[in-house]
């Protein structure tokens, strides 16, 4: 079992996506920034960890927000534990550091990017509005 941490980082109506590199598991899918938990790490220690590497932002545990934990099997892959939280605060501006790309979108848009299909549950609610607070 894979255990992962994503990240939900809004501004406005519009929401933080990265699209993987053409290079390993899963090329060019969209997904939320986050990564893997490591030995002895609790999830929001992870997201913190992995959106200062993959963004270089600034992120304090105490400004996430737990939308959604759920188990995902990939068909003739790895069953993942997804821990999805949305950041509420965070610092600096992102920069991206390993993926092919990173973009701001409408939320409501979100279901016309090619998800990681353990993402697709929660890009529908995001679309619809159902998860994050009016501004």
């Amino acid at each position: 079992m894979i255990r992962v941490a994503a990240g939900i980082l809004s501004r406005g109506e519009q929401v933080l996506i990265c699209q993987r590199s053409q290079a390993g598991a899963f090329a060019g899918k969209w997904e939320f920034p986050g990564g893997k938990l490591q030995e002895g790490e609790s999830a929001e220690e992870a997201l913190v960890r992995e959106l200062a590497e993959e963004l270089d932002i600034v992120v304090r545990r105490e400004n996430l927000r737990h939308l959604q934990t759920l188990r995902h099997r990939y068909p003739e892959g790895p069953e993942v534990e997804l821990y999805f939280f949305q950041v509420v605060v965070f610092q600096r501006e992102p920069q991206n550091r390993s993926f092919q790309q990173i973009a701001w979108i409408p939320a409501s848009q979100a279901e016309s990017f090619d998800f990681l299909e353990a993402d697709k549950g929660l890009v529908a609610r995001l679309a619809a509005g159902a998860l994050l607070p009016p501004h």
